[in-house]
């Protein structure tokens, strides 16, 4: 039943992907800014909810009482990364834009790709080395002056459930530059979607989000420390048969 799920799950993405990229390209020619945006996460909620209509995964969020309000307020999200759920599911919980940082590689994607390159989001090229790291700032502090939150995962890919991956100072880094708080995030999509997995199961993801960390006097790799403990630990009581 599971692999039913997954096919059908599979066919409602690939079916509505191709005419939302081709439409997220055309109208880009005359639309841009949020109201692109959101028009493309009208899509990623269209995936969420296929995916609690015919994989059965439910999701249950705490601590949205923790983002920052304000039209303006700033906002760097540091996810804990497990599968491509998240990556769907956060446009669609939150009350701001956001911008992913990700490698340009993705660009390249069919239909999808295409849509994501006509959005404000920040794609680097990882051999740039540090140059790379100077268009996150730039880019990162234009986005933010205007209400759009920046979303990274510091572990830098997907990491296998009960696993804990290297936490990377870039988003603590951005952080410390721009002078935004960051948010820590604990989301248990592995449970139900695992990494890299066709066949996705039934069952309820956990997204936990943590209050502000003021950013401001900060040593980087210091931040970092305290988001990396928050996460992990929330992960372990999230999802304590995991860590067992």
């Amino acid at each position: 039943m599971s692999f039913l799920r997954s096919v059908l799950h599979a066919l409602w993405m690939l079916v509505t992907v191709v005419p939302w990229g081709i439409i997220m390209v055309v109208v880009s020619i005359r639309v841009r800014g949020n109201r692109l945006y959101w028009m493309a996460a009208r899509w990623l909620g269209w995936a969420i909810q296929g995916a609690r209509l015919l994989l059965g995964i439910q999701t249950r969020i705490t601590g949205i009482e923790n983002l920052p309000v304000g039209e303006t307020s700033p906002a760097i999200l540091l996810v804990k990364h497990q599968s491509t759920f998240e990556t769907f599911l956060m446009p669609t919980i939150m009350p701001h834009p956001l911008a992913y940082v990700f490698k340009k590689e993705l660009l390249h994607v069919p239909f999808f790709g295409w849509a994501m390159g006509r959005l404000d989001m920040i794609h680097i090229d990882r051999q740039q080395g540090s140059k790379a790291f100077g268009k996150v700032v730039n880019q990162g502090k234009e986005l933010l002056s205007r209400g759009v939150w920046i979303i990274m995962f510091p572990e830098g890919t997907r990491i296998a459930r009960g696993k804990q991956g290297t936490y990377k100072t870039g988003g603590t880094r951005l952080a410390v530059e721009t002078g935004a708080p960051v948010i820590p995030i604990a989301v248990t999509s592995a449970k139900c979607w695992p990494r890299k997995a066709f066949i996705k199961t039934p069952g309820v993801v956990d997204v936990s989000i943590g209050k502000p960390i003021p950013s401001l006097g900060r040593e980087p790799a210091e931040l970092m420390k305290e988001v990396e403990t928050w996460i992990e630990a929330e992960m372990r009581r999230l999802d304590p048969e995991a860590y067992r």
